[in-house]
Order: C-alpha cells, then sequence, then structure tokens
C-alpha cells in the first residue's frame, strides 16, 4: 500500500541545510495499523507530510497503493490526496459554522458527489461513530472526543486508502483517548490501512506495529501484541 525507498528530505535554514530525513525505507502493507513515533525533530512531521503528498522529497521513492507520487502539480496533488487519503488531526480542523453533518460531506462536495448522496453518506458515518444524535450540532456544541469522532467520520466518508491521524489523542483526555483507540482499531479489523504519528507510548501499543525515528532514520520498526484499547478504561 506505501512503498518509500532511499527517502531524503533537506530544508533550508538561513545559509545552512538541515538535513531532515537520512534515507527513509518504509513499507506498509493493506491493512496495517502503525505507529511512527519520535522526539521532535526526529522527523516524524516532515515524513506525515510527505506520506500526505503535502511535500515533496528531495530523493528516493515514494508509492501509494502502486502510484508513484513525483513531480505532482498542486492539483493532481489536492486530487491524489482527496481520491487516496483520510486526515484526523489533534486539533479536529472542523469549521465552526457547519454542523457535524456537513463537516462531514464537504470533502464528498469536492469528490463531485449529489447532495443526497453527500447527505446519506455522512450520516452513514456519523452513525458508525455514535454521533447520529449529533449531526445538526455545531462543533462548539460537541466535547473533544466527540469532536474527534467527527473529524474521523469525515476522514473515512470519502473512503480513503490510507488514514494518516497526527497526534489523534493529544488534546484528549486518558479515557476518551482510549475509547478513540478502540474507535480506529474497529476500523482498522474492518480491514482499513491506518498510520498514527504519537508521542504517546501507550496509544503506541493500541497498534499492531511501531516505527521508531529518530535524528532523520528508522531506528527501530518491530510488530507489537497490540492492546486492546477498552481494555485500558
Amino acid at each position: 500500500m506505501i512503498d518509500i525507498k532511499d527517502l531524503h528530505k533537506s530544508y533550508q535554514v538561513g545559509k545552512n541545510k538541515l538535513h531532515v530525513l537520512k534515507g527513509i525505507n518504509f513499507h506498509v502493507e493493506e491493512g496495517e495499523l502503525v505507529a511512527i513515533m519520535g522526539s521532535s525533530g526526529s522527523g516524524k512531521s516532515t515524513l506525515l507530510n510527505i506520506l500526505g503528498i503535502l511535500d515533496e522529497a528531495d530523493e528516493g521513492s515514494y508509492h501509494l497503493d502502486g502510484t508513484e507520487i513525483k513531480n505532482l502539480t498542486e492539483k493532481t496533488a489536492a486530487r491524489y490526496r482527496n481520491k487516496f487519503l483520510g486526515f484526523i488531526f489533534q486539533s479536529f480542523n472542523l469549521i465552526n459554522y457547519k454542523s457535524a453533518l456537513d463537516n462531514v460531506a464537504l470533502p464528498l462536495f469536492y469528490q463531485g458527489m449529489s447532495g443526497k448522496e453527500r447527505t446519506a453518506r455522512a450520516n452513514d458515518y456519523l452513525e458508525r461513530v455514535g454521533l447520529s444524535d449529533w449531526a445538526t450540532h455545531l462543533p462548539n456544541e460537541l466535547s473533544g472526543g466527540q469532536k474527534q469522532r467527527v473529524a474521523i467520520a469525515r476522514a473515512m466518508a470519502s473512503h480513503p486508502k490510507v488514514l494518516l491521524a497526527d497526534e489523534l489523542t493529544g488534546a484528549l483526555d486518558s479515557q476518551t483517548s482510549y475509547e478513540i483507540m478502540d474507535l480506529i482499531q474497529k476500523i482498522n479489523d474492518e480491514g482499513k490501512t491506518i498510520l498514527v504519528v504519537t508521542h504517546e507510548p501507550d496509544i503506541a501499543q493500541m497498534t499492531k506495529r511501531i516505527v521508531n525515528l529518530k535524528d532523520g532514520i528508522i531506528i527501530d520498526d518491530k510488530k507489537i501484541e497490540q492492546q486492546k484499547a477498552l481494555a485500558n478504561v
């Protein structure tokens, strides 16, 4: 599903060049649930931006579902993001003046789906995350956990190949975090490929594989025995 070979990325900082990724080799099979860990400055955010087609590597190759991601125009990059990827962010990134339903339906508008179809699918995914009764509520009427469930429904509604979650529990208390990870585990059990960037070891233990970055290289990559999220509540 994801195949990265000898990936390098540098940024110009003043007169100096900061070499952030230093030859990353990384492969993810369809249906995996992977945690990407690393301290600040390890390169995990840069790697996530490249995986999310928000940035491009200087060297190396990136294939997503068999498609090479390289030298894309912004229009093509946006189309690929819409086709292949669903994003879940720590800060939820919901539109404050739109209802939960409208937030979930928004990516489907950009896919050219009719209003009736958008509403039906958005309602379906709100029901899947346990929020069908909250469809007409605005984000400021929802708890942090509810907002993240809306964000997960929005990411899932466009039927992406891969879900990319960036610190998805970072703004939540422990119990709510575990409830959100239970939902992520259930989505993964249905066959969805999910990558979770996290600095929290307990969250990483709820995935099936942990990849550790340090100073722009992968220092450890191992499959683990997954802890069930609700066992921690």
